[in-house]
């Protein structure tokens, strides 16, 4: 699990790049960019002789899917409703995490619900600061498309490699990323203006740096530590991010208030709590099949 909770840290700092250096450049072409660069960076440790075609065909898929479409969703969703309700309602990925793994097994594991549901709750205490949550509905479908690709994502690859153990994650991880452009690509010829495309010296820094920590390590580490852990704790840890990144704004991107830090010690600790839940009904679930 150290590296979701490393990738966690990398995601928090990322929030407020994005929001300092990238405000009012083309999302759709930003987003290819930083997985362009991330394909580059694992490009030449691709070995495809180790790959056969049906399974270059599935991680190119998935690749699209957690990758390509999940940003072209979620970049469209800030047409239609404010950043903090869409910070909000992110939090239900953990769910769809669970239930997706649950509906590929054929199974029902109330444990790793709840304690997806409480990281949920969690996030949401950091979130939450107006009554008002209501949003266009088209708003709110396009945000839950994002999140269902990215949990679906993270199920599917973790699935295919624990089914394929002889597969090392570097020899293929390339694969993926070529996915994820190829479905940016398709998403910029038809939302963006190329010919305005321009970059300052700083931005381009930012773009390469996001494309090969962020996008790049970022991913390939949590992809592959989805591998090394069980749904309920994959579940709980897309919503520790949360935490860090609004720890990491406050105290390096904005002024910190104390309801706002209130807030962080308390969603952080639910989710923190979600995560030793999980381990304690994990552990218990063994003993008793023992």
């Amino acid at each position: 699990m150290r590296y979701l909770i490393i990738v966690s840290v990398i995601w928090a700092f990322s929030f407020g790049l994005i929001k300092t250096y990238l405000t009012g450049l083309d999302p759709f072409v930003v987003s290819g960019v930083r997985l362009f660069v991330a394909l580059l960076v694992f490009l030449p440790f691709l070995k495809l002789c180790t790959v056969d075609r049906g399974l270059s065909i599935k991680f190119l898929a998935i690749g699209a899917i957690q990758f390509g479409v999940m940003y072209g969703a979620y970049i469209y969703t800030f047409q239609y409703m404010e950043a903090h309700k869409i910070a909000l309602f992110t939090v239900t990925t953990p769910l769809m995490v669970t239930l997706l793994d649950d509906l590929l097994e054929k199974r029902f594991r109330v444990s790793f619900l709840l304690c997806a549901a409480v990281s949920v709750l969690g996030a949401i205490v950091i979130y939450y600061n107006t009554i008002d949550l209501s949003g266009t509905l088209i708003g709110i479908f396009l945000l839950q498309a994002s999140n269902l690709c990215f949990a679906a994502g993270q199920v599917l690859y973790r699935r295919l490699l624990l089914s394929n153990t002889q597969l090392r994650s570097q020899d293929h991880f390339a694969l993926l990323y070529l996915g994820g452009v190829v479905a940016t690509l398709v998403l910029m010829a038809f939302g963006s203006d190329l010919s305005a495309i321009s970059f300052s010296g700083t931005q381009t820094a930012v773009i390469l740096l996001l494309g090969v920590v962020a996008s790049g390590l970022g991913f390939f580490l949590w992809n592959y530590g989805a591998t090394l852990t069980n749904a309920g704790n994959l579940a709980v840890m897309n919503n520790l991010k949360i935490p860090l990144a609004v720890a990491v704004s406050l105290m390096f991107f904005e002024d910190v208030t104390g309801q706002q830090l209130l807030r962080l010690i308390m969603g952080g600790g639910i989710i923190v709590g979600a995560v030793y839940l999980n381990d304690f009904l994990s552990t218990r679930r063994k003993t008793e099949l023992v």
